[in-house]
């Protein structure tokens, strides 16, 4: 005969409740959907955080192409600063010790340039005046007059041979040669004016007939020709030819003192 197995009555009380094999596999599977739920909760926070970043990103982006073209505003300005002429006027000063620091020129240009030579004053010479001593610083060894019974009619003016003797105005030369009477070398001057000027006893002539001259000019040089004791110059003054006059009175009247 079949045995019937027992049978539990539902109205038992359960006291004897689950095997442990069963209890362990409830645990485990509620281990299993712990743990399933909290990798949903954690794949959940990073597609949070993945959006959130997801959107915050192009506000970064954004930002930072701004910079970006900011720095290129900046570059672009500045090239363009850069070609802009500089006022020098604008240009700052330098600054005291860059100033000192500059090497001091020892010598400047103005000191190594040769100072220009002072022009020299022009020789300023006084006209000569119209009238002038013969043989000046002569000693008068005779003047006109009576001589030994005859006239003497010019001042003789001594000085050592060869010195110059000068025309006593200006003048054009009308004899210039030997003139007898023991006068020697001889030179006469007409002044132009109705008078004569006679020198007489020259070593040597310097002029010619026709030849003018000025006042001063050198026409001979002392000597002792003719009738003459020793080297002097005989000086007469014509009013017309060969009319002798005194000539100390005459050429004082000019400003010329002959010492007679």
């Amino acid at each position: 005969m079949q045995e019937d197995s027992p049978v539990q009555n539902e109205n038992t009380p359960d006291t004897d409740q689950t095997a442990p094999s069963q209890r362990t596999g409830r645990r485990n599977r509620l281990i299993v959907l712990a743990a399933a739920a909290l990798v949903a909760l954690g794949l959940g926070g990073v597609a949070v955080a993945t959006s959130d970043t997801d959107r915050r990103a192009p506000a970064a982006v954004s930002l930072d192409a701004q910079a970006r073209a900011e720095a290129a505003s900046r570059a672009d300005r500045s090239v363009r600063e850069s070609s802009t002429p500089v006022d020098p006027s604008l240009s700052p000063a330098p600054s005291p010790s860059a100033v000192s620091a500059s090497p001091t020129p020892t010598k400047t240009a103005a000191a190594k340039a040769k100072p220009k030579p002072k022009p020299k004053p022009k020789k300023t010479t006084r006209p000569t005046p119209a009238w002038v001593d013969p043989m000046p610083g002569a000693a008068v060894t005779s003047c006109y007059g009576q001589r030994w019974g005859t006239l003497h009619a010019g001042i003789d003016l001594a000085l050592p041979s060869g010195t110059p003797i000068h025309a006593a105005a200006a003048g054009t030369v009308t004899q210039a040669g030997d003139a007898s009477d023991g006068y020697g070398n001889s030179v006469f001057i007409d002044h132009g004016n109705g008078y004569l000027t006679h020198y007489a006893h020259q070593s040597r002539i310097a002029v010619t007939v026709g030849q003018k001259v000025k006042a001063g000019q050198v026409i001979g040089y002392e000597g002792a020709t003719g009738d003459a004791t020793g080297p002097h110059l005989h000086f007469e003054v014509h009013q017309g030819m060969w009319n002798q006059i005194d000539p100390a009175p005459f050429m004082r009247a000019r400003g010329v003192d002959l010492g007679c």
